[in-house]
């Protein structure tokens, strides 16, 4: 887990300026096409991290996932979509995933909506990108709220706690998200179910590359 944001202080209301950035972060996401993303994974057997890609249009995520203290043997690529897993075991996993992901010996699994932390991890790397802007007059009265101020590789950010999630009571605060000046979303924190620890996503922290489906992956977009 991350430390917490500096200059925390007791969450508040949301000013103005505040609001209209949270209700197009994810918008900014899906003008960018896609991100670099990051994504820290903790399970009970140590940890997992993503480093790859998101296309915001395509709902489509790639990118090498290795083992962090834990032993390689879900070490390779990896390729996801809203409904579907996709990996493909390597030994010796590259630091980056190729451009073009292999021609074969991908393997398909569902990907799970409750009790695997790597795939709630995955679904909200997909979710963080949106082809509107979020309503938002509807954000402080979902439970919006600003909780402090905090720095990441060099911008400074407002770090503001997601409303409740559509449907489900008590879900105020699960997300936090690292926004800049302009809207841009550079981190964001998600509770899940399955682990005590947070999921961190870091977008941006490298180049992005755009993501070609692997052989039997179909594009949302």
């Amino acid at each position: 887990m991350l430390d917490s944001p500096s200059g925390t202080a007791d969450p508040r209301a949301l000013t103005s300026d505040e609001v209209n950035r949270l209700a197009i972060t994810r918008f900014r996401n899906y003008e960018a096409g896609g991100r670099a993303v990051t994504i820290t994974v903790p399970t009970t057997a140590g940890g997992l991290v993503v480093t790859g890609s998101v296309d915001y249009r395509a709902g489509l995520g790639y990118g090498v996932v290795r083992g962090s203290g834990r032993d390689t043997s879900s070490d390779g690529l990896i390729q996801w979509t809203t409904t579907t897993v996709f990996v493909h075991p390597m030994g010796d996993a590259p630091v980056e995933a190729p451009a073009s992901p292999p021609a074969s010996e991908w393997h398909r699994r569902p990907l799970q909506k409750s009790g695997s932390s790597l795939d709630s991890a995955l679904l909200i790397a997909l979710s963080l990108g949106s082809d509107r802007p979020d309503n938002a007059e509807l954000l402080p009265q979902n439970g919006a709220s600003w909780v402090g101020q905090d720095e990441v590789r060099g911008h400074r950010v407002d770090v503001m706690s997601g409303p409740a999630a559509r449907g489900k009571p008590g879900t105020t605060g699960n997300v936090r998200y690292w926004i800049d000046s302009d809207g841009t979303m550079h981190r964001v924190e998600a509770d899940v179910d399955s682990e005590p620890q947070p999921v961190v996503i870091d977008l941006g922290a490298g180049e992005y590359v755009p993501v070609q489906p692997a052989p039997g992956v179909t594009p949302a977009g």
